[in-house]
């Protein structure tokens, strides 16, 4: 049995960093009575969103899939006094994103777009970070330090010492960098009572930085 002597401690790292990335999600929606028709209509949609896109600086591939789903619709009726449902056709939901580095100037001609266009998604808009690994990576080790420097304190006042890691334990989970200034999703006609000029809305928008914090947690040998 080992008479191997330790000491966990728990590291706290916390970052701040100010976005310089904007995200528009949007979400498209349609309802059709053939499940064909719902899929060709999801792609054609699709794809004149690519379509308006493209004059401001994005390719077709900018533009990501986050969630597609088709449902079935039904109703209810009644017959002879007997409540049933009937299928009434197939609903698809396609949600998706672009980034570009933050610029009011062309998120307004971006909106405006596509306030004016045929397909009139919902949207959100959000920021995050260019590099987020960088910053998950300057995370962690802010962490480790903490740990290691509330160690040092611990043993000192304990009389041991240090000696080798043993373990380290990180949740490996996802970090969100995204604010949002807008907590819901809106319609592309709340856009309407902005000021328009040229083709584009006047967004002024600077989004607040962003603050995440995560822990690790690290096993030393003491003697």
């Amino acid at each position: 049995m080992s008479n191997m002597r330790t000491i966990r401690v728990t590291g706290k790292g916390l970052i701040k960093v100010h976005p310089d990335m904007t995200r528009i999600t949007m979400t498209l929606e349609g309802m059709h009575p053939e499940y064909a028709d719902t899929l060709r209509h999801s792609s054609e949609d699709t794809e004149k969103l690519k379509d308006i896109l493209v004059p401001f600086g994005f390719s077709r591939n900018d533009l990501k899939t986050l969630n597609f789903s088709v449902d079935t619709e039904f109703e209810s009726y009644k017959d002879k006094g007997v409540y049933k449902q009937r299928l009434i056709g197939y609903k698809f939901r396609h949600m998706m994103k672009v980034e570009f580095e933050s610029d009011n100037d062309r998120l307004g001609k971006v909106l405006y777009a596509l306030a004016n266009s045929p397909v009139r998604p919902e949207f959100r808009i959000s920021y995050t970070v260019k590099d987020p690994e960088a910053m998950k990576n300057t995370l962690l080790g802010r962490a480790v330090t903490d740990a290691k420097e509330k160690a040092n304190v611990l043993t000192a006042a304990s009389g041991t010492t240090l000696k080798d890691i043993q373990s380290i334990d990180y949740s490996w989970g996802e970090i969100d960098f995204e604010v949002r200034p807008m907590n819901r999703s809106l319609m592309m006609d709340a856009c309407a009572p902005m000021a328009a000029e040229g083709g584009s809305y006047d967004m002024d928008i600077e989004p607040d930085d962003i603050e995440v914090s995560d822990t690790v947690t690290v096993i030393w040998e003491i003697s």
